[in-house]
Protein backbone atom coordinates (compact mmCIF):
# COMPACT_ATOMS: atom_id res chain seq x y z
CA UNK A 1 0.00 0.00 0.00
CA UNK A 2 1.09 3.48 -0.62
CA UNK A 3 0.89 4.97 2.66
CA UNK A 4 4.38 4.58 3.84
CA UNK A 5 5.75 5.90 0.52
CA UNK A 6 7.73 8.59 -0.46
CA UNK A 7 6.56 11.53 -2.44
CA UNK A 8 9.25 12.78 -4.84
CA UNK A 9 7.13 14.43 -7.34
CA UNK A 10 4.37 16.40 -6.77
CA UNK A 11 2.70 17.71 -10.26
CA UNK A 12 0.47 20.37 -10.75
CA UNK A 13 -2.65 19.94 -13.68
CA UNK A 14 -4.07 22.69 -15.58
CA UNK A 15 -3.96 24.43 -19.24
CA UNK A 16 -0.67 26.04 -20.67
CA UNK A 17 -1.54 30.22 -21.55
CA UNK A 18 -2.29 33.08 -20.28
CA UNK A 19 -6.29 32.83 -21.43
CA UNK A 20 -6.32 29.68 -18.63
CA UNK A 21 -3.91 30.46 -16.18
CA UNK A 22 -6.76 32.22 -13.97
CA UNK A 23 -9.35 29.18 -14.59
CA UNK A 24 -10.88 26.73 -11.76
CA UNK A 25 -9.32 23.91 -14.15
CA UNK A 26 -5.35 25.16 -13.39
CA UNK A 27 -6.50 25.33 -9.48
CA UNK A 28 -3.55 21.77 -9.29
CA UNK A 29 -0.90 24.30 -11.15
CA UNK A 30 -1.68 27.09 -8.83
CA UNK A 31 -0.69 24.68 -5.83
CA UNK A 32 2.77 23.99 -7.96
CA UNK A 33 3.28 27.30 -8.49
CA UNK A 34 2.75 28.57 -4.36
CA UNK A 35 5.52 25.56 -3.53
CA UNK A 36 7.89 26.80 -5.92
CA UNK A 37 7.39 30.49 -4.91
CA UNK A 38 7.65 29.27 -1.18
CA UNK A 39 11.14 27.40 -2.17
CA UNK A 40 11.76 30.67 -3.97
CA UNK A 41 12.81 29.26 -7.31
CA UNK A 42 11.45 29.63 -11.05
CA UNK A 43 9.55 26.38 -12.87
CA UNK A 44 11.85 26.56 -16.19
CA UNK A 45 10.55 24.44 -19.49
CA UNK A 46 11.89 20.98 -19.42
CA UNK A 47 11.53 19.90 -22.95
CA UNK A 48 12.24 16.36 -22.20
CA UNK A 49 8.95 16.22 -19.85
CA UNK A 50 6.61 18.72 -21.51
CA UNK A 51 6.49 20.75 -18.71
CA UNK A 52 7.68 23.28 -16.31
CA UNK A 53 10.39 21.99 -13.89
CA UNK A 54 12.30 22.05 -10.98
CA UNK A 55 14.02 20.14 -8.45
CA UNK A 56 13.77 21.58 -4.73
CA UNK A 57 14.27 21.17 -1.26
CA UNK A 58 11.04 21.12 0.81
CA UNK A 59 10.78 20.42 4.17
CA UNK A 60 14.04 19.11 4.27
CA UNK A 61 13.65 16.71 1.33
CA UNK A 62 14.51 16.93 -2.21
CA UNK A 63 11.43 16.63 -4.88
CA UNK A 64 10.80 17.19 -8.33
CA UNK A 65 7.96 20.15 -8.73
CA UNK A 66 6.00 19.44 -12.47
CA UNK A 67 3.50 21.74 -14.57
CA UNK A 68 3.00 19.94 -17.89
CA UNK A 69 2.26 21.85 -20.72
CA UNK A 70 0.44 19.51 -22.97
CA UNK A 71 -3.06 20.73 -22.10
CA UNK A 72 -4.96 18.81 -19.46
CA UNK A 73 -5.74 15.97 -21.68
CA UNK A 74 -2.43 14.88 -22.24
CA UNK A 75 -1.00 15.12 -18.94
CA UNK A 76 0.37 11.51 -18.68
CA UNK A 77 2.74 11.94 -21.17
CA UNK A 78 4.33 14.76 -19.26
CA UNK A 79 3.70 12.80 -15.90
CA UNK A 80 5.36 9.31 -17.13
CA UNK A 81 8.08 10.86 -18.68
CA UNK A 82 9.36 13.02 -15.72
CA UNK A 83 8.49 9.93 -13.34
CA UNK A 84 10.65 6.95 -15.98
CA UNK A 85 13.55 9.83 -16.27
CA UNK A 86 13.71 9.53 -12.50
CA UNK A 87 12.41 5.53 -12.02
CA UNK A 88 9.43 6.68 -9.61
CA UNK A 89 6.91 4.39 -9.05
CA UNK A 90 3.29 5.66 -9.22
CA UNK A 91 2.77 6.05 -5.12
CA UNK A 92 5.80 8.22 -5.43
CA UNK A 93 3.62 10.65 -7.06
CA UNK A 94 1.20 14.14 -5.59
CA UNK A 95 -1.04 15.51 -8.65
CA UNK A 96 -2.63 17.98 -7.63
CA UNK A 97 -5.84 19.55 -9.71
CA UNK A 98 -9.24 20.73 -9.88
CA UNK A 99 -12.05 18.80 -8.24
CA UNK A 100 -15.88 19.60 -8.76
CA UNK A 101 -16.91 16.89 -6.50
CA UNK A 102 -15.85 19.18 -3.19
CA UNK A 103 -16.95 22.60 -2.22
CA UNK A 104 -14.85 25.59 -2.93
CA UNK A 105 -12.12 26.00 -0.06
CA UNK A 106 -11.93 22.45 0.75
CA UNK A 107 -9.09 20.35 0.00
CA UNK A 108 -8.67 16.44 0.21
CA UNK A 109 -6.00 13.71 -0.16
CA UNK A 110 -6.64 10.95 -1.67
CA UNK A 111 -4.83 7.33 -2.40
CA UNK A 112 -6.10 5.64 -5.67
CA UNK A 113 -9.17 5.75 -6.85
CA UNK A 114 -11.34 6.29 -10.00
CA UNK A 115 -10.41 9.60 -12.52
CA UNK A 116 -14.22 10.88 -11.82
CA UNK A 117 -14.68 11.99 -15.32
CA UNK A 118 -11.52 14.44 -14.66
CA UNK A 119 -9.71 14.14 -18.32
CA UNK A 120 -6.22 14.79 -16.91
CA UNK A 121 -6.28 11.94 -14.37
CA UNK A 122 -7.59 9.88 -17.22
CA UNK A 123 -4.59 10.32 -19.12
CA UNK A 124 -2.76 9.94 -16.06
CA UNK A 125 -4.03 6.69 -15.51
CA UNK A 126 -3.04 5.69 -18.92
CA UNK A 127 0.08 6.82 -19.14
CA UNK A 128 0.98 4.66 -15.91
CA UNK A 129 -0.78 2.00 -16.51
CA UNK A 130 -2.19 2.41 -12.55
CA UNK A 131 -4.12 4.91 -10.47
CA UNK A 132 -2.03 3.96 -7.87
CA UNK A 133 -0.94 7.51 -7.43
CA UNK A 134 -1.94 10.34 -4.81
CA UNK A 135 -3.95 13.26 -5.62
CA UNK A 136 -4.41 16.57 -3.52
CA UNK A 137 -7.84 17.57 -4.51
CA UNK A 138 -8.65 21.26 -4.65
CA UNK A 139 -12.64 21.56 -4.26
CA UNK A 140 -13.94 24.39 -6.94
CA UNK A 141 -17.60 23.43 -6.61
CA UNK A 142 -19.89 22.70 -9.02
CA UNK A 143 -21.88 24.73 -11.63
CA UNK A 144 -25.90 25.26 -11.21
CA UNK A 145 -28.21 22.83 -13.17
CA UNK A 146 -27.82 25.41 -16.36
CA UNK A 147 -24.26 26.15 -16.67
CA UNK A 148 -22.54 23.52 -18.59
CA UNK A 149 -19.18 21.80 -16.98
CA UNK A 150 -16.49 22.68 -19.64
CA UNK A 151 -17.62 26.22 -19.65
CA UNK A 152 -17.52 26.48 -15.75
CA UNK A 153 -14.17 25.05 -15.34
CA UNK A 154 -12.58 26.83 -17.58
CA UNK A 155 -13.68 29.98 -15.98
CA UNK A 156 -12.07 32.36 -13.39
CA UNK A 157 -13.34 31.48 -9.92
CA UNK A 158 -15.15 34.37 -8.50
CA UNK A 159 -13.54 36.89 -5.96
CA UNK A 160 -14.43 34.66 -3.44
CA UNK A 161 -14.14 31.99 -4.47
CA UNK A 162 -10.29 32.29 -5.39
CA UNK A 163 -9.80 33.81 -1.73
CA UNK A 164 -11.26 29.97 -0.68
CA UNK A 165 -9.25 28.63 -2.36
CA UNK A 166 -6.29 30.26 -1.80
CA UNK A 167 -6.69 29.57 2.14
CA UNK A 168 -7.53 26.05 1.39
CA UNK A 169 -4.33 26.00 -0.32
CA UNK A 170 -2.16 27.22 2.80
CA UNK A 171 -3.59 24.53 4.59
CA UNK A 172 -1.77 21.97 2.65
CA UNK A 173 1.53 23.37 3.29
CA UNK A 174 0.87 22.76 6.59
CA UNK A 175 0.55 19.11 6.27
CA UNK A 176 3.77 18.93 3.47
CA UNK A 177 6.56 17.91 6.01
CA UNK A 178 3.66 14.11 6.75
CA UNK A 179 2.81 14.32 3.25
CA UNK A 180 6.53 14.38 1.74
CA UNK A 181 8.23 12.10 4.66
CA UNK A 182 5.43 9.14 3.80
CA UNK A 183 3.33 9.96 6.81
CA UNK A 184 0.44 10.27 4.63
CA UNK A 185 -2.31 9.26 6.86
CA UNK A 186 -1.23 11.38 9.97
CA UNK A 187 -1.49 14.46 6.90
CA UNK A 188 -4.84 13.08 5.71
CA UNK A 189 -6.49 13.59 9.45
CA UNK A 190 -5.22 16.86 10.00
CA UNK A 191 -6.73 17.96 6.51
CA UNK A 192 -9.48 16.49 6.58
CA UNK A 193 -10.87 17.21 10.44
Amino acid sequence: MGSTAMIQLIVGLGNPGQEYESTRHNAGAWFVEALAKQCGITLLPEKKFQGLFAKVNLHGRACYLLIPTTYMNNSGQSVAACADFYKLLPENILVAHDELDLPVGTTRLKFEGGHGGHNGLRDIFAHLNSPKFYRLRIGIGRPTAHHPVVDYVLHRPTKEEQTLIDQSLLSVEKILPDVLSGNIEHAMKVLHT
